[in-house]
């Protein structure tokens, strides 16, 4: 689920004076609970309309790399989980900035090292020779994973088919009540018979609003029945703990992968977070695509 956050309006006007709030050094960092944090929380609770002040904290401030600026990282909780930002202060906190501190040596991609990822033996779609390849993380709960499904899919199947290779991982939220279940299931079935799992979550997805912690079961053995699966198999593997070792090495991995929110896609590494906005998801692809064939007409 994409999280909704009232501070991402402002971080694209912030980003530009990221270094204007400049002061003494403090002689000795404040506790998340001084009289400064206080202030500075009482104002973005009233800035953003956050409810409740008690979820609006504040890390312990450190230097910046800009001279008198210090930064924290703001975290708010929301219904759908945390929303974390980059906050900036000068000595006092009477000057604050929301944004993000950008070194231009850096990859502007902001590319995760998908070596330390588990990519193999898991469900997957497209040709795995292709030459991009993406990582999905998901929750089988989350109405923007509904949404991102059948754009996904219509990718890596029709307008870049051949092209792409798609790699799902679990990453069930805990406010999601049956969506850890619903992945153990889905990871049974995959290892049954590796198409049905598309299907299975295609179902999942598709009947989110009538799915709860009691019926689950009962679609689960649908299914099975339905599409002639090895139910006493299937439901061995539910109750074992390899299926479920694989949806936690799923959230390690995701951990690695900064993943706070779903879906977040890596392609080929460059993250790409929430519903995904076409020609913003498209313009990654291309970009990736046009420098692998660069790659391979260079020999490289």
């Amino acid at each position: 689920m994409r999280l909704p956050t009232c501070l991402a309006l402002i971080v694209a006007l912030t980003l530009g004076v990221a270094c204007a709030a400049a002061a003494k050094q403090p002689t000795s960092a404040r506790g998340a609970d001084s009289a400064q944090d206080l202030r500075i929380r009482e104002f973005l609770q009233k800035r953003f309309h956050i409810a409740e002040i008690k979820d609006i904290k504040l890390s312990v401030p450190t230097p910046s790399p800009f001279a008198g600026v210090f930064t924290r990282t703001l975290t708010v909780t929301t219904s759908h989980g945390p929303i974390k930002t980059m906050l900036f202060t000068d000595q006092s906190g009477q000057k604050v900035i929301i944004g993000e501190y950008l070194d231009m040596r850096s990859d502007p991609w902001g590319r995760i090292n998908m070596e330390k990822l588990r990519l193999t033996d898991r469900a997957t779609q497209g040709p795995a020779d292709a030459p991009v390849t993406i990582v999905e993380f998901a929750d089988f709960e989350c109405p923007f994973c509904a949404r991102a499904f059948g754009q996904i899919e219509t990718l890596v199947n029709n307008r870049y088919k051949g092209k792409v290779r798609l790699i799902f991982k679990n990453f069930p939220l805990a406010m999601h009540p049956w969506a850890r279940p619903a992945a153990i299931a889905a990871e049974c079935i995959r290892r049954q018979n590796p198409a049905d799992f598309w299907d299975f979550a295609q179902i999942l997805y598709t009947s989110q609003a009538q799915i709860n912690p009691a019926n689950l079961r009962d679609r689960i053995d649908a299914y099975a029945k339905a599409n002639k699966l090895d139910s006493a198999a299937l439901n061995q593997c539910m109750m074992g703990k390899s299926a479920d070792e694989v949806i936690n090495q799923d959230q390690r991995d995701g951990m690695i992968a900064h993943v706070q929110s779903t879906p977040t896609f890596l392609i080929d590494g460059i993250p790409v977070i929430g519903l995904p906005e076409e020609k913003s998801f498209t313009f990654v692809l291309d970009s990736e695509l046009k420098d692998r064939a660069a790659s391979h007409a260079s020999g490289h």
